[in-house]
């Protein structure tokens, strides 16, 4: 890249507004939790995700409702964390 091209693309990127990360919530049925241990297993394993804020998962109803940054975490990364924790979950309807 030439020199000058270079400085107006440090010039366009100074005066660009920053991109925010969305903050988003969604509920996650998750079925297999049925004891007192299995809403805290799940939170955790959410908890681990990169961009996840805030998660409360409970027994009855059977879900966990998750707050993220939409930049650094998708709904396919929540998922997979419960799934690989042993709760297969889905996007409940509404979301």
């Amino acid at each position: 890249m030439k020199p000058v091209a270079f400085v107006a693309l440090l010039a366009l990127a100074a005066t660009s507004p920053p991109v925010a990360a969305a903050q988003k919530t969604v509920v996650l049925s998750v079925p297999g939790m049925n004891c007192a241990a299995c809403p805290i297993t799940v939170t955790k394993a959410l908890q681990k995700v990169p961009g996840v804020a805030a998660v409360k998962a409970t027994l009855s109803p059977p879900e966990a409702v998750v707050i993220f940054e939409d930049s650094a975490a998708s709904v396919e990364q929540l998922m997979e964390a419960t799934r690989n924790a042993g709760y297969p979950s889905s996007l409940k309807s509404g979301n």
